[in-house]
């Protein structure tokens, strides 16, 4: 198995054409605004407007009590085949181009490569990553951002703040059945012993990091599907980033692009094949310049 992760991984991934030195936003730059929402988007036509209309609604509202506080947004169309791209840039025409941006993918690449091309041409001091289906409440950012601040002095200037719903586990379990409850204990597990111990929620779609953290762990980033978020967390913990653990408040949306069983199992492929990637070196943390 070990033979088999190390021959399969894929080289480090190259960095998107929209980041490219010479092209519009990139990473790589200084921050010229104080927040950055990335919305990674599949055929999400339907959900997309309720969260949109939550986030700018907040984000407006705190611009007009501090004048001085700057945002954008990012729609990331990842190979929608619906009309996801046509709903995003109503937003765009109605609030401006600068702050709300679509970036639209030809080919789906899944949740992980939608945020990262986002990460990547984003101009935030700190960088939210929020799901399209507005399961948190998106003003439950002032406490991922309390989280932020509890972590100070950040380590060259890297810190990452998680939401989380441990707190609603006992409750989601009676709510489901035991085939998904014992899928979910099996991947709480696998998460645990092969990747991220301190984290109870690794899952949750509700993420802020400081720019300089956003650079070094997405740079460094290969999965592009749902365990993303288990290798952000892995490579964290490597490069010895704080990160807090948040309650947010979070309720289920219809719509879920998430198939128990398939998506499950090929989670669980990718938790043990990022323990041995980085464990047999096929996968390296290399750290990253700011220009």
């Amino acid at each position: 198995i070990c033979a088999i992760a190390h021959v399969t991984a894929k080289t480090m991934p190259h960095e998107d054409a929209e980041c490219k030195k010479g092209s519009a936003p990139n990473i790589h730059d200084p921050a010229t605004r104080d927040l950055s929402v990335v919305v990674p988007s599949y055929n999400e036509e339907n959900r997309l407007p309720l969260m949109m209309d939550e986030a700018l609604d907040y984000l407006e509202k705190r611009q007009k009590q501090d004048p001085s506080f700057t945002y954008e947004v990012i729609v990331v169309n990842d190979g929608s085949k619906d009309q996801t791209a046509k709903v995003a840039k109503e937003y765009s025409k109605k609030y401006g181009s600068d702050k709300v941006r679509v970036i639209s993918l030809e080919k789906n690449r899944g949740k992980g490569g939608a945020v990262r091309t986002g990460v990547f041409s984003s101009r935030g001091q700190k960088i939210l990553m929020a799901d399209a289906d507005g399961a948190t409440k998106f003003a439950d950012i002032e406490k991922v951002e309390e989280g932020l601040k509890d972590l100070r002095p950040w380590p060259n200037g890297m810190a990452i703040s998680c939401g989380s719903r441990a707190h609603l586990e006992k409750d989601s379990i009676a709510k489901r059945s035991y085939f998904r409850t014992l899928l979910m204990y099996g991947f709480h597990f696998l998460v645990w012993f092969l990747c991220v111990k301190e984290i109870r929620d690794t899952q949750c779609g509700f993420k802020l990091l400081t720019r300089e953290a956003a650079l070094q762990t997405f740079s460094n980033l290969h999965i592009e599907r749902w365990a993303f978020d288990v290798e952000l967390l892995y490579i964290a913990q490597r490069m010895k980033i704080p990160i807090a653990e948040v309650a947010v408040n979070w309720t289920e949306i219809e719509g879920s692009k998430l198939v128990p069983f398939w998506s499950w199992l090929q989670m669980g492929r990718d938790l043990l094949f990022i323990r041995l990637r980085y464990m047999t070196g096929a996968w390296k943390l290399e750290a990253k310049k700011c220009n």
